[in-house]
């Protein structure tokens, strides 16, 4: 080989080290200052959380959620960045591990709510009743659903008898809101003025003869729908929230292997030098004193 090939072929494989370095260092600054935010967020949240006494459950609470992922977000991506500026083989096995693993956690889970759908429904609902149960003590959970029923049009986990539950809600309670449903239940509050009792006395009537008042469906079935109807919507939130990860798992994998040839080529190279150096002082020593000993 030509000594200018040669030099090419260094020249190409030093550049894309340096490519692959600097590109994983930014992928992951980039997700190790935004899990830093998302950490920074779940705190506040938290602390506001305890502060007004809201349910001690921490399913579908945000504060929880924002700290859990914070949390994974900030330490994983921490040994991204330390790993790419070390070129360290471990902390960057360890890092592309690690993404792969959640990868294929979040592929496995998706696909098993997928096949076992009705024990996941069953799960949501059951969890949506013990945060109807709590609805007035829960901001967290009380704003969630309320949004949810407004923009979904729906009432309650499995339908508008959930309500049921609640202690203020349920039929034999003593005051005005027994019985009866949250007014964003309701069809026809569409005034300026918010008609909070729009659901009086809806629980325990039959779906036919509420219908025109509340809505009847379910939320976790009109969520499902929604789900269904907009796949396209649906498909692209799921390969932004994938395809980073998967970005992040070949990019270090890319990086590893050019480390592991950097390092093969250093070992190789100290190699020849010290045979040569091996083979000087063989041919000096053999040469004695008189330097023009023939070889």
């Amino acid at each position: 080989m030509a000594a200018g090939d040669s030099e090419q072929i260094r020249y190409c494989a030093r550049f894309s080290y340096l490519c692959l370095k600097f590109t994983l260092i930014t992928y992951s600054t980039v997700f190790w200052l935004l899990g830093g935010f998302v950490l920074a967020v779940g705190i506040y949240a938290e602390v506001e959380r305890q502060k007004y006494k809201t349910l001690e459950s921490a399913f579908l609470a945000p504060a929880i959620i924002l700290l859990l992922l914070g949390i994974i977000m900030f330490l994983v991506s921490f040994v991204g960045v330390l790993a790419s500026l070390r070129d360290n083989l471990c902390l960057l096995q360890a890092f592309m591990y690690i993404l792969g693993i959640c990868l294929l956690i979040e592929l496995i889970g998706g696909v098993m709510a997928l096949l076992f759908r009705n024990k996941t429904i069953d799960f949501l609902n059951e969890n949506i009743g013990k945060g109807i149960e709590n609805y007035y003590d829960d901001l967290d959970f009380k704003n969630i659903m309320d949004f949810v029923q407004k923009q979904f049009k729906c009432c309650g986990g499995k339908d508008y008898t959930d309500w049921a539950q609640n202690q203020y809600h349920n039929c034999a309670a003593p005051g005005p809101l027994a019985c009866g449903v949250p007014y964003t239940c309701c069809i026809t509050n569409t005034t300026s003025v918010v008609n909070t009792m729009c659901g009086y006395k809806t629980i325990n009537e039959e779906r036919l003869s509420v219908q025109h008042i509340i809505y009847v469906r379910g939320c976790t079935n009109a969520v499902l729908i929604w789900f269904m109807d907009h796949y396209a919507t649906m498909a692209g939130i799921l390969l932004g929230i994938l395809f980073p990860q998967f970005l992040g798992v070949l990019l270090s994998l890319l990086y590893i292997t050019r480390v592991e040839d950097i390092i093969t080529e250093h070992k190789l190279n100290e190699s020849l030098l010290e045979g040569g150096r091996q083979k000087a002082d063989i041919e000096y020593t053999g040469a004695g004193c008189c330097m023009c000993y023939p070889g």
